[in-house]
């Protein structure tokens, strides 16, 4: 990845449902990534950050995440916590999760 591609998003929590949430090119906020702005400018999306940081009232937990342009520069996630944020909760079982299923109480 270069340098021009390394991009960022404003995310935050909705205050009352908890769902993971990205300001978009409007000001509002949507739950679906591909529909976040993509902020090529750090600066800028430090300023945005700041002004959408105001509103305490929505959510909770703002910060900067880095992304990656993807198809028609729809905003991909580029770490592994901001894919799972993305995805939502797994409800599935695996290591201690499935270890627990075989403990009887």
């Amino acid at each position: 990845m270069s340098r021009r591609d390394h991009c960022w998003v404003i995310t935050s929590n909705h205050l009352m449902e908890g769902d993971a949430i990205w300001l978009n090119s409007r000001g509002g906020w949507t739950r679906h990534l591909h529909a976040a702005h993509l902020f090529n400018s750090k600066s800028d999306a430090e300023a945005a950050l700041e002004k959408a940081d105001r509103e305490r009232h929505i959510h909770v937990g703002a910060y900067l995440a880095a992304a990656l342009p993807g198809v028609n520069r729809q905003p991909e996630p580029q770490h592994v916590r901001e894919r799972m944020r993305t995805e939502g909760p797994s409800n599935y079982f695996h290591g201690k999760q499935a270890d627990a299923q075989n403990v009887s109480i």
